[in-house]
């Protein structure tokens, strides 16, 4: 079963980008590649309890169970040494991606104190964009008696746009809530 913000997407919003793109081809209009969301956890270093908890909730805000990333180099100030875990990731593609942009769009990020849209300025040149959310609770699947600590996640949104405006075109028309 194809998630609905897959299907309105290829029944209504590929139509429209490539008109309003002016694309002579259907797969010249952007879509979403992949959504990559990470967690990086610095407390990791004393605790390594603080992982397997992170990894259970990205586990339930993303419905795929998250790799864990390790460092790449020491670092003697921060008392870090190469290759010990320091946060965990997911790569979501497919429906799973689908699932996923839809809910934090018109679930997760309505529920953010004082929201008034996310920043236009967060994309890469390419046409990708970067999300961070500063706590993990604004997902309806994380138990409030569960967590032990609140934290953050970076949500990168891959497009096949080749550049900003095109990204822009396309989260826009799937519903993401930019500042005005």
């Amino acid at each position: 079963m194809a998630s609905r913000l897959k299907e309105r997407y290829q029944k209504e919003l590929l139509p429209a980008l490539i008109k309003d793109l002016g694309c002579r081809n259907p797969w010249q209009a952007p879509r979403l590649e992949k959504i990559i969301i990470n967690m990086g956890l610095g407390e990791a270093l004393q605790n390594v309890k603080v992982l397997d908890a992170a990894v259970e909730e990205l586990t339930a805000i993303s419905g795929q169970k998250p790799v864990i990333t390790k460092s790449r180099k020491a670092i003697a100030n921060f008392k870090l040494r190469e290759n010990q875990p320091i946060g965990c990731m997911v790569t979501l593609r497919g429906d799973r991606m689908y699932e996923f942009f839809d809910r934090l769009v018109n679930v997760a990020l309505p529920r953010v104190r004082d929201f008034r849209g996310v920043s236009d300025k967060a994309f890469d040149g390419r046409g990708n964009y970067a999300l961070g959310v500063r706590e993990q609770i604004i997902f309806p699947e994380i138990n409030l008696d569960k967590i032990d600590k609140v934290r953050g996640m970076t949500v990168c949104i891959v497009t096949s746009a080749r550049s900003d405006a095109e990204g822009k075109a396309l989260l826009k028309a799937m519903g993401m809530p930019f500042r005005s």
